[in-house]
């Protein structure tokens, strides 16, 4: 993995000023240089400029970018960050148009497969990504990204100049380019946040490419295309034809995704989807002689202080340790403080450039940390639920029948803490739904659905769109701070296209949740594991880690010029603060309960301070 960063302008001459703009773009790749800390470089033309840092996963010695080729004599560019699961095929398919690779990269794999292609072979392209290509010829400059939105790619316009990076960060290096929140940043922050509006960069100009889009740059502006949805059709296989190609489906792509010049890993939490890709990978391996190496994730004291509740009905070690020794993996258990925990609270802010899910991105940042010191790729469970159904959301009627997005179907707690007077500017409610009622009209529904179908179509799809998305932003963030590769396979887009028009009938058959993906993993895992009832990642019940945030918040809030003042209600957030927290009533999906609202807080007054946020209504 890497960054990539640049401008464009077509009526510019960037190259009348070489010195001040290569430093731009020098500045751009620093800012980003924990994505990509083996290489770097730059690409300075008059209307374009490009930058990348590297991380060398595949072909070590021949993947510096940027990576030019050429064609009737006219020079194409591309940055390119991400993995590309199909490059084999690709190669011979340009073998056949009598166009021969001179590496075995990824990166001039698309590069040439646009040439011989066209714009439209990203269809083709099997993989994470987002990647820029300048076309020489025609002075037009490309941005693509990956169907799901796994790699990031944010851009905005200043001046007539595009300004795209892969981290927003990398956007403030463009002179001119500053943080501003305005009523639509307010409301994604409080109303939708930590979730984002597909397209929303939050910052008011700033938006982030959606994923599934391509944006074609020329001097007849900017045009985007859609190149990928998701799209509703009739599932015509049997009950017995569906287990066995969503196994053959789910097998293939955690196969595909283990190419790599480096060493391996796999996150391990004993639940059925790291078990399932831990399994895979390991018996792969075992082909090899080599055996897999795998981490788990929990925190100090948990074993004291753990609370069942209905969202986290049991902790992960036992089963961790039952699937270890059953892969006979090389497993690591990683535990984190408190004290780590609440300090990494900002570093994690670091990572996203907005505030993001508290502590459960904090932690996570910590864990990839200590993997990244011996892996530079990890393979994760991440998106298993979103695709086959695993929350509470998808089988409890009174989130089917919410009429909002049901990971947050109550915003009366967020709205308690902030300013009235700035609750009545922001009309929260009026947005929130209009996000949610234009997400559910992108989504075809069938003739034969009856409403409870519809209602679980629509979620699925929200989960796909929306939710899945905040995680796969979490997981690409935390990771690619520290320089780890962090791939995930349910997101695989054939899988992906697949199981979400598999019936809920199939789905939960026999009310046991997750069921088509149970059955398709039958004798690769123990019973135990793939029965195990779903338990989400871990987070700390320590009372101690509590203490240290209200400590925090409140001393920060004690100082006149705190940036989050004017935005909050202080005398709610003071109460909210003497009161004791209730674990097990999350505002944001299945962990972000009491205590993570304090974290938040922490993180948006951290973030307003750090970039200088000025704030418009």
């Amino acid at each position: 993995m890497c960054s990539i960063a640049g401008f464009y302008d077509p009526s510019a001459n960037f190259r009348a000023r070489q010195g001040e703009f290569e430093h731009i773009l020098r500045q751009m790749g620093s800012a980003q240089a924990h994505r990509g800390p083996d290489d770097s470089g730059i690409f300075l033309t008059g209307q374009c400029g490009l930058s990348h840092t590297r991380l060398s996963v595949i072909d070590l010695e021949n993947g510096h970018q940027p990576m030019s080729a050429s064609l009737d004599g006219y020079g194409y560019h591309i940055v390119y960050n991400g993995e590309l699961y199909n490059a084999d095929p690709l190669r011979k398919a340009l073998s056949e148009r009598g166009v021969v690779p001179k590496t075995s990269s990824d990166t001039e794999v698309i590069l040439l497969s646009y040439l011989a292609f066209g714009p439209e072979f990203v269809q083709q392209l099997d993989g994470i990504f987002s990647f820029a290509i300048f076309d020489g010829r025609h002075k037009i400059l490309s941005l693509y990204r990956d169907s799901f939105g796994v790699k990031p790619l944010f851009y905005t316009v200043y001046k007539g100049t595009l300004v795209f990076s892969s981290e927003i960060k990398g956007l403030f290096c463009f002179p001119g380019v500053t943080a501003r929140l305005d009523k639509n940043s307010l409301n994604e922050l409080f109303g939708l946040g930590p979730a984002r509006t597909p397209g929303s960069g939050v910052l008011a100009g700033i938006q982030e490419l959606k994923p599934g889009t391509c944006i074609t740059c020329s001097s007849l502006g900017f045009v985007p295309h859609t190149y990928y949805q998701l799209t509703s059709r009739p599932h015509e296989d049997s009950y017995e034809e569906t287990i066995e190609k969503t196994r053959f489906l789910v097998t293939d792509a955690i196969k595909r995704q283990m190419v790599s010049d480096v060493p391996i890993c796999t996150f391990l939490s004993g639940g059925i989807d790291s078990s399932l890709v831990s399994a895979v990978c390991a018996k792969e391996l075992e082909h090899k002689g080599q055996k897999l190496t795998t981490y788990s994730f929990d925190f100090t004291g948990n074993d004291k202080y753990f609370k069942a509740n209905s969202f986290q009905p049991s902790m992960d070690r036992p089963y961790v340790s039952k699937m270890a020794a059953f892969l006979q993996s090389d497993h690591h258990y990683l535990e984190c403080g408190s004290r780590t925990q609440a300090e990494k609270l900002y570093e994690s802010v670091d990572a996203h450039d907005l505030p993001c899910m508290a502590d459960v991105d904090a932690s996570l940042l910590y864990f990839c940390g200590e993997v990244s010191k011996n892996h530079k790729v990890v393979l994760t469970g991440e998106c298993a639920d979103e695709v086959f159904g695993g929350y509470p959301w998808f089988h409890k009627e009174h989130f089917l029948n919410c009429n909002t997005f049901p990971w947050t179907p109550d915003l009366s707690f967020r709205k308690q803490l902030l300013n009235p007077e700035l609750l009545d500017i922001l009309d929260m409610d009026t947005y929130v739904k209009h996000a949610y009622e234009t997400a559910i009209g992108e989504i075809a529904i069938l003739a034969d659905e009856n409403e409870t179908e519809v209602s679980r179509r629509r979620i699925g799809y929200l989960n796909i769109r929306f939710f899945m998305q905040t995680l796969l932003n979490r997981m690409d963030r935390t990771s690619m701070h520290s320089g780890l590769e962090a791939r995930v396979p349910f997101a695989d887009r054939a899988l992906v296209d697949y199981v979400f028009n598999i019936p809920w009938e199939m789905k939960a058959k026999g009310g046991i949740v997750k069921n088509v993906l149970r059955q398709a993993a039958r004798t690769l895992l123990p019973d135990e594991i793939l029965f195990r009832k779903k338990s989400p990642y871990p987070k700390t019940y320590n009372p101690h880690y509590e203490g240290l945030l209200k400590e925090q918040l409140k001393e920060v809030l004690s100082q006149p010029s705190c940036p989050l003042l004017p935005l909050i209600n202080q005398p709610a957030v003071a109460q909210f603060l003497e009161q004791p927290k209730d674990y097990g009533s999350p505002w944001y999906g299945q962990l972000m309960a009491g205590p993570q609202m304090i974290a938040y807080l922490l993180q948006t007054e951290y973030f307003l301070r750090k970039y200088h946020v000025a704030v418009t209504l």
